[in-house]
């Protein structure tokens, strides 16, 4: 039972490497499209617009819990949205202490100018790919998540 337990451990260990290598792949190229547009706009900036665009009104807990980052790391890329007129904080009305984060119409006009570069290179990777082993390998990677939960 254990060469079977370290088989699948080992191969868990692979598809995470390689789901790694993807995100970082995909990320450079992201972000090279991005210096075309704006120099000054960063990957994990355009993230949070991305995020946000998805769920609009999240706190900043959240929006650290959804991409991976410390609360101190996400303050500081806010604050830069906030100065940029794309984002704005609002007080929740239940909790004064909790802020609330907004697109802006800024912020909305390039999250649609770059999402559709995204999508293109997320199609280029999927290109010869079965849209059931998409789905597939999407649910595997989310029980996996949710079992580290």
């Amino acid at each position: 039972m254990p060469v079977k337990q370290n088989n699948i451990s080992e191969i868990a260990l692979e598809l995470g490497l390689a789901m790694g290598e993807m995100k970082s792949r995909l990320r450079q190229k992201i972000q090279a499209k991005i210096n075309e547009y704006d120099p000054d706009l960063s990957f994990e900036l355009i993230e949070i617009l991305g995020l946000l665009s998805r769920n609009n009104g999240i706190n900043q807990q959240e929006i650290s819990s959804k991409v991976s980052k410390d609360k101190s790391s996400i303050t500081y890329l806010i604050n830069s949205l906030v100065k940029r007129e794309l984002v704005e904080r609002v007080e929740n009305t239940t909790d004064r202490r909790n802020k609330q984060i907004f697109l802006t119409v800024k912020g909305n006009e390039i999250v649609e100018t770059v999402y559709p570069w995204a999508l293109e290179l997320y199609k280029k990777a999927a290109d010869d790919l079965d849209e059931d082993d998409i789905n597939r390998a999407l649910l595997l990677v989310k029980k996996m998540t949710a079992n580290l939960e």
